[in-house]
């Protein structure tokens, strides 16, 4: 059973949603898609980092999934969005969040966020994604990832 409070609220989300994952906390830190990777033994394209940007007209905030090994590219976000990208600013993040830089998860942030999930996950039988914590992850399947979040598809 996770410890901290954050890695806790991410665990009652997953179970809220109905999906079978569990929370566990490393001892090593998984803040980097590599280190996470490293921590668990997978692959780095296992990896389902999570990025937040604002809306540089709007300054909405928007989550992007992404695997470990891309970089997500703002043109095509940006395209998809209608509006230019930034990412946002560690502040930016935590307040509409609830989580570090480095530890926001895919769900069970403080205010709904339009996510946008790397399509290079969807070809993988299990991924890892950041559970509120540095040292905190869960394993979720690419479809239930997509079904929690309502995560739409881009290919960056």
């Amino acid at each position: 059973m996770p410890v901290s409070k954050r890695a806790q609220r991410v665990q009652e989300a997953l179970h809220r949603a109905g999906v079978d994952a569990r929370v566990v906390e490393l001892s090593a830190s998984s803040h980097s898609a590599q280190e996470a990777a490293d921590a668990i033994g997978c692959a780095v394209e296992q990896i389902a980092k999570s990025v937040v940007f604002q809306g540089r007209e709007s300054g909405g905030l928007v989550l992007v999934v992404a695997s470990g090994r891309n970089r997500v590219d703002e043109t095509v976000l940006a395209t998809a969005l209608g509006e230019p990208v930034t990412i946002a600013d560690a502040k930016a993040v935590r307040e509409g969040t609830g989580f570090p830089v480095g530890g926001v998860p895919p769900i069970a942030h403080n205010q709904p966020l339009r996510t946008f999930i790397d399509q290079d996950l969807l070809s993988q039988t299990e991924i890892w994604a950041a559970a509120g914590t540095p040292n905190s992850v869960f394993r979720i399947s690419p479809s239930d990832l997509q079904a929690v979040t309502n995560g739409e598809v881009l290919t960056f």
